[in-house]
């Protein structure tokens, strides 16, 4: 790893990256199509990357749409926070021998847990991606560095051991610029150029920031989508639980097709790009649909972070808080798509990618 690798440039310049070892732990299925980007920059750089994954919520099958070769590490112990506590603790045991004596540079993760206290007990160093600063930490265990969104201010939540760093955009930036149009999205989910394709993304119930409001916009939100004409609902769940609650609370406008429940994990983004509005109870989604100008309504009800403020204040994102709000505000009409207004220019996944170059050039020098 002490040898040179020559990186051409996009503007034909030559960088010189010294091949280091990064280990990528994969926690939640968003961060799947948010990593591939940050793979390959860096494996085009020269970089050895090593990848891990948890076998929760559509991890498995997001990782075989991506044609992604991962190791499969831990699973999801759902909400009960000791049966959480003790999950992320074993899942960190079964990584511990794995990355022994791997001689990482850096562990990076979008979230993980898991990883930063594998990393704590194997001393290597992490770094933390986050978009949300409200994500529940633990304690003494802290990241080494921790990169955030430039919009997220400093605050007492963020206390990396070492550094905050930030990059321009929104964490989705880094992948949303890569979305190659696939027409036949809407084929496979039976809806036609007659619907008004309404994607909709329950909240996530077994996060520790979950509002039991969040629940009852999303009952609304469905009662109204339904008894609407021209409407088509394309349903998310985020897990085969949740899926089994929706399908049963949902059949009869599941049966007549009103409301559609993928059998497969989809491409998300192509899914996006062919709605005409998203309403989400998640983070992501609701980042995803911004990022790609697509109208987006947010059930969300925690502690509303800095991006979705910002977001909210641009006019790219509204923020559903009443039962009241879903029939005042959701506005149910065909979106003209240009697709010109998907963006070539990926500012945020270089910023990363420098970032991660940056922390480890000192290690390798």
């Amino acid at each position: 790893m002490s040898e040179a690798a020559e990186i051409q440039g996009a503007g034909g310049e030559v960088n010189l990256d010294t091949p280091r070892r990064f280990w990528i732990d994969i926690d939640n299925s968003p961060h799947v199509p948010f990593f591939v980007p940050i793979f390959e920059e860096l494996r085009k750089r020269g970089h050895e990357v090593i990848l891990t994954a948890r076998d929760a919520y559509q991890v498995r099958e997001l990782l075989d749409l991506y044609h992604l070769s991962c190791k499969l590490v831990g699973r999801h112990y759902g909400k009960n926070r000791a049966a959480k506590i003790l999950g992320t603790c074993m899942r960190a045991a079964q990584l511990i021998p794995r990355m022994f004596n791997k001689k990482i540079d850096l562990a990076v993760s979008h979230g993980s847990r898991a990883q930063m206290l594998s990393g704590f007990a194997l001393g290597i160093p992490t770094l933390l991606i986050l978009d949300y600063e409200y994500i529940a930490m633990m304690g003494f265990i802290r990241p080494d560095w921790i990169f955030v969104p430039q919009m997220i201010p400093d605050s007492k939540e963020l206390k990396p051991k070492r550094q905050i760093l930030r990059y321009p955009g929104l964490k989705e930036d880094v992948y949303v610029p890569r979305l190659q149009l696939d027409p036949t999205v809407g084929n496979h989910l039976g809806f036609d150029g007659n619907d008004i394709v309404v994607t909709v993304r329950p909240p996530a119930v077994e996060a520790h920031y979950h509002n039991p409001e969040s629940d009852v916009l999303l009952d609304a939100a469905l009662n109204f989508l339904t008894r609407a004409p021209n409407v088509r609902v394309i349903l998310l769940p985020r897990n085969v639980d949740q899926a089994g609650t929706l399908r049963q609370t949902w059949a009869k406008w599941i049966n007549n097709h009103k409301i559609v429940i993928p059998e497969h994990a989809v491409d998300g983004i192509n899914l996006i790009w062919f709605s005409d509005l998203v309403v989400s109870g998640g983070g992501t989604m609701n980042r995803e649909a911004a990022a790609l100008g697509v109208p987006v309504y947010s059930i969300f009800r925690g502690k509303i972070g800095a991006v979705d403020r910002h977001l909210q204040q641009e006019g790219r994102l509204i923020l559903l808080e009443s039962v009241e709000d879903i029939r005042r505000k959701i506005v149910l009409k065909r979106r003209q798509k240009n697709e010109q207004t998907i963006g070539n220019e990926r500012p945020a996944l270089q910023a990363i990618v420098d970032g991660i170059r940056d922390i480890t050039k000192s290690r390798c020098t």
